[in-house]
């Protein structure tokens, strides 16, 4: 891969991390006092599951420089890189569950509200970009699969260089 890519990707990583710091330490506590109104356990959870979602991406982020790093070393097809990667799958599929909570406060929120505070078909979308979000885990569950297969062959490769060095 060129070196401008990996750095490219790194400045859109930087900015990124740099923005969920933000999102953090900013717009969470303002969520929290636009939520005033709010029940307690709404308000609650709602800004809990902002703090860990946003979480879930900063885990990907760093994550992923550190693969651009395996990248740029040209050791992406090692051992390492799959402790990388399992650490995105899981942070995928908590982003998943996170997604699915917010439909659960929603519809709890319904329950709970006299009148109907989200609409039904909502709480149904938002169940359904939650399972967008946990097919996209599986994907990268594969796609580490395919990582275990050229890393395997990587191996495979340099035993048998090795072996035609001997001979010659």
């Amino acid at each position: 891969m060129e070196r401008w890519v990996i750095r490219t990707l790194r400045g859109v990583i930087a900015v990124a991390l740099l923005g969920s710091l933000l999102v953090q330490l900013v717009l969470m506590p303002l969520l929290w006092i636009d939520l005033e109104g709010e029940q307690r356990g709404v308000q609650i959870s709602l800004v809990a599951i902002g703090v860990l979602g946003v979480a879930c991406l900063q885990v990907i982020g760093v994550c992923v420089w550190r693969l651009l790093t395996l990248v740029g070393r040209g050791t992406v097809f090692s051992q390492v890189a799959f402790r990388y990667v399992d650490r995105i799958i899981v942070a995928v599929a908590a982003g998943a569950v996170l997604v699915f909570a917010i439909a659960v406060v929603a519809r709890t929120a319904n329950r709970s509200t006299p009148g109907d505070q989200v609409a039904p078909g909502a709480v149904g979308l938002i169940c359904g970009v939650a399972l967008v979000v946990a097919g996209v885990a599986l994907l990268i569950y594969v796609l580490r699969a395919l990582l275990a297969q050229a890393v395997a062959l990587d191996a495979e490769a340099k035993h048998l260089q090795s072996e035609l060095d001997e001979v010659i």
